[in-house]
């Protein structure tokens, strides 16, 4: 009987941290092993008429004094800056598309989404519709991009950007 009741009690003791490391258990992906992740998947197309509805930033004016003010989750989009005077526009309503803008608030790129879990993967045209890059998008903090072959563009972790030699490339507001 006493066995019986250890057993139970080691069974009660155990079986919670079991279950929590497999419930919460992640994938960590290498330069490597997300660039196959990538290369691996047949590369969607984006929509030469989204392009066009997009060429010019609607909200330019109000885009970059949210900026000034340092606000880049608003209602409707949300906005990333980068150091090179760039902006990226993501509306709340269409979150499997992003709009990149030159610092005059014309388009630059478009990004399309497979899918807006994490991980996913993203893929950034030209306004020609050529492919510009591939991003594996691990977290909101951490995304491996990708030209079009397969080499390393940049590692993002955070508000930096990384080259293949750990060496700072760039770097966005970012908001944990």
């Amino acid at each position: 009987m006493i066995k019986k009741i250890i057993i139970i009690l080691c069974i009660l003791i155990i079986q919670p941290a079991f279950s929590e490391t497999f419930l919460t258990g992640k994938i960590d992906y290498t330069v490597n092993s997300a660039r196959e992740e990538l290369l691996n998947t047949e590369t969607p197309k984006i929509s030469p008429t989204l392009i066009s509805q997009n060429i010019i930033d609607k909200n330019y004016k109000e885009n970059l004094k949210y900026f000034l003010q340092g606000n880049i989750n608003l209602k409707d989009r949300t906005l990333a800056f980068f150091s090179d005077s760039t902006y990226a526009v993501m509306y709340n309503d269409d979150k499997l598309h992003v709009w990149y803008y030159s610092k005059d608030g014309t388009l630059n790129y478009a990004e399309t989404k497979d899918k807006l879990d994490y991980p996913y993967k993203s893929y950034k045209y030209s306004l020609s519709g050529e492919l510009i890059n591939m991003g594996f998008r691990i977290s909101k903090g951490e995304t491996f991009i990708y030209d079009p072959k397969g080499k390393l563009i940049a590692h993002w972790k955070g508000k930096y950007a990384y080259d293949e030699n750990g060496n700072v490339i760039m770097s966005r507001k970012y908001s944990d």
